[in-house]
């Protein structure tokens, strides 16, 4: 099961607003659980508060969690936006020897996309905007206008 715990609500002139985000998945193997996402997202965790809990903050205020338990098959999927989908599919297939996956579209959705699990059923999933004018414009909104290559 997916938890999304949307985290402290507050009031900005009368209106509400959500700043931050978790998602959380479950591996029944920490270790494994840790190489894994490691290996997925390219990069260590942000915050390990405790045995058995990890946080990778994704974007400012959006944090993907893995907690030691007992995982719901099928829960998810969490979809990443990804600058590149095929070099993404490709690197995953190598490195964590998932099983090959397709990539989809529709004519009236704006992006490509695809879905897969990880070791213990949780779903997750890319997406790649179609128009790279859209996809660049989005990219540089969540890092803050950094230099995009």
């Amino acid at each position: 099961m997916i938890l999304a715990n949307y985290i402290i609500w507050y009031e900005i002139g009368g209106a509400e607003m959500i700043y931050e985000m978790t998602v959380q998945f479950r591996v029944l193997d920490m270790k494994t659980g840790l190489w894994w996402y490691e290996t997925l997202l390219n990069k260590k965790p942000d915050f390990i508060p405790h045995e058995g809990f990890a946080e990778w903050e994704l974007i400012t205020g959006c944090w993907l969690q893995i907690a030691e338990g007992s995982p719901s098959i099928g829960s998810g999927p969490i979809r990443l936006g990804v600058p590149d989908l095929e070099q993404e599919r490709e690197r995953l297939i190598t490195e964590l020897k998932i099983t090959p996956f397709d990539i989809h579209t529709r004519k009236e959705v704006p992006v490509r996309w695809a879905a897969f699990s990880d070791p213990w059923g949780n779903r997750i999933g890319y997406f790649e905007y179609i128009d790279k004018h859209e996809k660049e414009t989005q990219i540089k909104k969540v890092i803050k206008n950094k230099l995009w290559r």
